[in-house]
């Protein structure tokens, strides 16, 4: 009978190992996905990054050829037609250098949005995990401390069981001395 309890009790925990086995398995999963959306969430700061330096070399380019016209139209003072267009080639220039600045600004924006935001994702991510291992690992071993005690109990049980047959056991052959002696 109480093999049989010990049995049942193993199986049990066989199920139970099994059971935190698979959940492992789920979360060592779950932590392969993670590591590869880091992987692309870099690759796409480096992108953005390599884009960022391209559109301030362009700024700076820009801002460039903007003062060699002003520069230009400056020093051809009363020339009307000519400064007139090298005016018209100013504007665009100075639009152009607008827009790539504007262009320049969304980039850094969304460049430290992106990167504020995967890290805090992979810092939540790697957290939790953290936490499901160490609750997965206190179950197990609490479950061992639970299965060691009865076991213990059981075992306690059976020595008094079996003080108690030897105590009686005992009184019967010291009777049975006692009679044999009277003989």
């Amino acid at each position: 009978m109480a093999l049989e309890g010990i049995k049942a009790k193993m199986q049990q925990l066989r199920v139970q190992a099994d059971a935190s086995s698979a959940k492992v398995e789920e979360l060592t999963a779950k932590v392969k996905t993670l590591e590869q959306e880091n992987l692309a969430k870099e690759q796409e700061i480096t992108s953005l990054t390599h884009k960022n330096q391209t559109l301030e070399g362009e700024l700076e380019e820009l801002h460039g050829r903007h003062n060699d016209l002003k520069k230009e139209v400056d020093s051809m003072g009363g020339q009307g037609t000519q400064n007139e267009a090298l005016q018209r080639k100013l504007q665009i220039l100075e639009e152009e250098a607008e827009e790539a600045d504007k262009t320049l600004r969304e980039t850094n924006d969304k460049y430290d949005h992106f990167f504020s935001v995967m890290v805090e994702s992979y810092a939540e991510h790697a957290l939790g995990y953290r936490l499901r291992q160490t609750d997965v690992k206190a179950g197990h071993y609490e479950r061992k401390v639970q299965a060691l005690e009865s076991a213990r109990d059981q075992w306690e049980e059976k020595y008094e069981e079996m003080s108690k047959k030897y105590a009686t056991v005992k009184k019967e052959l010291d009777d049975f001395q006692l009679e044999i002696g009277n003989i």
